[in-house]
């Protein structure tokens, strides 16, 4: 910690010789630091513990524990702390064993006045060196948290905006067939259930979510004859209605968070046996999405009302499902879905606001 400009530098003195102790002590507080001197290692770490010191000089060789032990404590114990050490004359392997164990100095007993003072200004010059790079690390830290939190919101946002945009944009879709938004609702409520019978990843759940969302956006290329015929169509009018995976497909490919959302939209009309369109795809080739959600749009279409017909029952379904599991329906995802009661299925159906996904 940086000490206030108008209070001295504390250095605190560690020696067991009694006259060097007091020489140096004498000198540096004529120099203006306030100076604190002891006789042992132990003595100078619990003086550390009481008073915050910028810089402790040491002699190497003392009784009991050495300069050595106290280094290493300094270090631990107060990382912010220059360390210079006094070595014997001649002892230049204890003097570079200190440099490599975190001093910042190093001078011979007894040292030079000329030579203590610049040691110390260098060691001084370092520490306050170090610790603006310390401030400034942490100010960078704390912006980029701040920057990261802010960011989140905004992706947040976003994301709900985004969300916002696709289930208005579906509710239209929805009402151009005469369809409530209720059913957009449901299939993704079936879609997700199932895929959480599955074990897929709750990462993946978002991306499920939406393609059965947005299956039957290719439908706005598809004209309102076609679409809202109600009677019979030709064969010419069924090869206009089954374009529509792949309208929704080139729709949805430039966006890049809708990538795989795409694929779904793409698949939805495809079967396990390879006998749907619109590219003939079998098994496993079928994103994993799509296979769920074919069951979840089934499931939907036998039990809702129509205006030709009532909607039939949920067991009546559930047969149904049952019956085209490895032709129609991918086996593992039906029974996924079959594993679920008709409490649980009524629970799904009925009319919620879904959350934006």
């Amino acid at each position: 910690m940086a000490e206030s400009p108008s209070e001295p530098t504390r250095i605190l003195i560690v020696d067991d010789d009694t006259s060097v102790r007091d020489v140096i002590a004498v000198l540096l507080g004529e120099e203006g630091y306030a100076v604190t001197a002891v006789s042992s290692a132990e003595a100078a770490l619990d003086a550390a513990r009481l008073s915050e010191f910028s810089l402790v000089i040491s002699d190497v060789r003392m009784p009991g524990k050495d300069g050595f032990w106290l280094l290493d404590r300094i270090r631990e114990l107060h990382p912010d702390t220059a360390v210079i050490m006094l070595t014997a004359f001649g002892d230049t392997e204890a003097a570079v064993e200190c440099l490599r164990n975190g001093a910042a100095d190093y001078l011979l007993k007894p040292p030079k006045v000329t030579d203590l003072i610049r040691a110390i200004e260098r060691a001084l010059g370092r520490r306050r060196l170090e610790l603006a790079r310390q401030r400034y690390r942490r100010s960078l830290e704390n912006r980029v948290r701040e920057k990261t939190a802010e960011l989140s919101r905004t992706l947040g946002d976003l994301q709900a905006t985004y969300s916002q945009t696709l289930w208005s944009l579906v509710a239209a879709l929805d009402a151009r067939e005469h369809e409530t938004s209720d059913h957009s609702q449901r299939v993704v409520r079936y879609t997700l259930a199932v895929a959480k019978r599955l074990g897929l990843a709750e990462k993946e759940l978002p991306d499920i979510g939406r393609g059965a969302l947005l299956h039957d956006i290719g439908k706005i290329g598809v004209p309102d004859a076609i679409l809202l015929k109600p009677a019979k169509l030709t064969p010419a009018e069924w090869a206009e209605m089954r374009k529509h995976p792949q309208i929704g497909f080139n729709i949805l490919q430039s966006v890049e968070f809708l990538d795989v959302p795409a694929q779904i939209v793409l698949c939805h009309q495809e079967r396990y046996d390879g006998g749907g369109y619109p590219r003939s795809l079998a098994g496993d080739a079928i994103p994993i999405g799509a296979r769920i959600f074919a069951i979840a749009d089934c499931f939907d279409a036998m039990t809702s009302d129509r205006p030709y017909r009532k909607g039939g029952t949920v067991d009546a379904a559930r047969a149904e499902i049952a019956r085209y599991s490895g032709t129609q329906f991918d086996p593992r995802c039906a029974d996924a879905f079959l594993s679920m009661s008709p409490d649980e299925l009524a629970d799904l159906a009925r009319t919620t606001q879904a959350r934006p996904i």
